[in-house]
């Protein structure tokens, strides 16, 4: 017999797998470690340190993908922190203590708001809250205007090292779009295992993963750029391709919902396409599915698209099928549920670990250390919802802490200064992008890191205050979070779950308005066109109803966005049910209305295909769309929670 681990137990100790990423080795080995060494020549130890803080920092968010996306990942963080730096420093050259905490809190509930936005928003509220709390509590001799330039230049430097250096499959094509292309061909990949998986157990996961690469493609390609469409042609080829792989994956998704086993022939095709992308190479033929099915017949169609689109590039490049994020978007996800609870939680602990930092600082605890910013700091990394449940984070961080600090205290006692230390900082940025894989491991490189940065900077050996500031910041942490909160609790799931009914409901209401002809003052609704279609074998031609292009198109919108609303709201269930029961029960049952709403999408996706072929329902999907639509009713009449309205629409044609 077994015996189960507690969720918050369980994933304290689960780590991520996968290679290691060279390439981010390299890029660690040559940021922090360098650039402490070139201030420590210059007479400028105090700027390289803080450059070099921003460089650790940077390489925490150096993560696996496109160097376009790279731009935004980095480089809107680093912009945040160096903010959080001169106001930190201003504020803690000018005003005392009490004004100080008053001040630095508010910035906490900002910077939470803000991070409830997505996950470069939380990364650039990570930096605001850690910067802002290193210069206020680091006695520095520069002022905070040369603080925060040599901040957001440490960063810029390894985001300069992201975008020049190679890495692995740069030189297949163009030199500057080899993370696009791999993203792009994993789409591929993850149709053919879809298609391999219909009929099996395995389907659901793999429709899962299948969204998880469209989510990473379409994030690859959405990247900053100077111009609005793509300008070169190989990036208007990729653009291509990545589209070219939506109407397969809707075809995959529909035979897959069928619950039936396809032709093995009918991944070979999706297959054939991944390698044509990550090896930049034409396609070659493509072995055609039978046709004996509407979501076969419309999968058939895709591969003949994605075969044009492979061979001509066509297409201006600019059409990713995702909505942009609005201003008003943004405030709603900012002062709405999720938004203020996230932004009061981490006001308070930052506020209180403010607050009794500076009360150990000036009753002279910290003895000769007059770094009080570590307690801070700390807590910005334990307080933050979307790094993992609270105990897993406290768990992890004490840990990491412990161990970080014991290792550096070895090295200390028998590495030379500084030339040891600075080799010390550079071996522990190579670290970074290995360790992120677990947050005791990443806590633990961090911690070696920054004790080395501080001696360096002239402050004695600090290990022994490290961990208790540490377990303190644990402590507050711990007692804070689960403090009772105005309103109800959950608001991050509840959010997440709204976010994810009504992009289901607005995909659903789009695919059976087009079982609707446009009346004349319908003109804005998707308009169907009447045109020939092949028929299936044996069947005599017919004429059949089916969307322009202009409705595809927005079709495909709205399926990609409520299958990513799906996946965020499946990731923020998972951490809420890793908290301890207390906080966890606040999110009981969100998990089955995340089901029923990804049933919701799939048979919509199934309806869409059926309807390009038939212009009609099957009596199989109408049945299917109704039991699911009053089960979502039950569960949110019984939970209190968001559900999805059938829209005003016939369900039939």
């Amino acid at each position: 017999m077994s015996l189960a681990l507690p969720p918050w137990l369980a994933h304290a100790l689960r780590a991520q797998r996968g290679p290691i990423p060279w390439n981010a080795v390299v890029r660690g080995a040559l940021s922090a470690g360098p650039i402490l060494l070139v201030a420590v020549l210059a007479g400028r130890t105090s700027l390289g340190v803080v450059a070099a803080i921003a460089a650790m920092l940077a390489g925490i968010n150096d993560r696996p993908g496109s160097r376009r996306v790279s731009v935004k990942r980095i480089g809107v963080p680093a912009l945040a922190g160096a903010v959080g730096m001169f106001v930190g420093t201003t504020a803690g050259e000018h005003i005392g203590a009490v004004p100080l905490t008053v001040l630095l809190t508010f910035v906490g509930l900002v910077a939470g708001g803000v991070s409830a936005v997505g996950p470069v928003a939380s990364g650039a509220g990570t930096q605001l809250l850690v910067a802002s709390a290193i210069g206020a509590g680091m006695p520095l001799p520069e002022d905070g205007g040369p603080r925060a330039v040599v901040y957001l230049g440490g960063a810029c430097w390894l985001l300069a090292l992201r975008l020049v250096l190679p890495t692995p499959g740069a030189l297949v094509g163009d030199f500057r779009f080899d993370g696009e292309r791999a993203a792009v061909a994993d789409v591929y990949d993850s149709v053919a295992a879809l298609l391999d998986a219909a009929g099996s157990e395995n389907a659901i996961a793999r429709r899962v993963a299948l969204t998880a690469a469209l989510d990473h493609a379409q994030d690859a390609l959405t990247g900053p750029r100077l111009r609005r469409y793509a300008s070169s042609s190989a990036e208007r080829r990729l653009h291509a391709q990545y589209a070219a792989a939506l109407p397969l994956a809707e075809a995959a998704t529909a035979l897959a919902w069928a619950e039936e086993a396809v032709p093995g022939r009918a991944s070979a095709g999706p297959r054939r396409l991944a390698v044509a992308v990550r090896e930049n190479t034409h396609t070659g033929p493509l072995p055609a599915p039978a046709r004996s099915a509407p979501a076969l017949r419309a999968l058939d169609d895709a591969l003949l698209r994605a075969a044009d689109a492979f061979d001509r590039g066509r297409g201006r490049g600019g059409d990713l099928h995702r909505r942009r994020l609005t201003v008003r978007g943004v405030l709603r996800s900012v002062f709405g549920a999720g938004g203020r609870e996230y932004g009061l939680r981490v006001a308070l602990c930052f506020g209180a670990s403010v607050a009794v930092a500076q009360a150990l600082h000036h009753s002279h605890w910290y003895g000769e250390h007059q770094h009080w910013y570590w307690l801070p700091a700390t807590t910005v990394f334990l307080v933050k919802p979307d790094l993992g449940p609270l105990v897993s984070r406290v768990l992890c961080r004490a840990a990491g802490t412990v161990l970080g600090a014991l290792v550096f205290a070895g090295f200390a006692l028998v590495l030379p200064r500084p030339e040891g230390l600075i080799a010390l900082v550079a071996v522990s940025g190579a670290l970074i992008p290995v360790a992120t894989r677990h947050f005791a491991a990443q806590t633990a490189v961090v911690t070696v890191l920054v004790l080395a940065l501080v001696m360096v900077g002239g402050e004695p050996q600090a290990s022994a205050g490290r961990i208790t500031e540490t377990l303190l910041a644990c402590a507050i942490v711990l007692l804070v979070g689960h403090l009772p909160m105005p309103g109800q609790r959950g608001g991050g799931v509840r959010s997440r779950l709204a976010a994810a009914s009504g992009a289901a409901e607005a995909y659903l209401t789009h695919v059976l308005r087009e079982t609707e002809q446009p009346g004349p003052r319908e003109t804005a609704r998707p308009v169907l066109r009447q045109t020939a279609r092949p028929a299936p074998r044996g069947a005599g031609s017919v004429v059949r109803d089916t969307p322009t292009d202009d409705a595809r198109a927005r079709r495909w919108t709205l399926r990609r966005e409520a299958y990513r609303a799906l996946a965020e709201a499946r990731t923020a269930i998972a951490l809420a049910a890793a908290e301890l029961p207390a906080l966890a029960r606040h999110s009981e049952g969100s998990d089955e209305i995340v089901a029923v709403l990804e049933g919701i999408v799939d048979t919509t996706t199934a309806c869409a295909v059926h309807l390009d072929d038939s212009g009609r329902l099957a009596p199989e999907q109408v049945r299917r769309l109704t039991e699911l639509l009053g089960e979502l009713g039950r569960l949110d009449e019984g939970r209190g929670r968001v559900g999805v309205r059938l829209p005003d629409v016939p369900l039939a044609g």
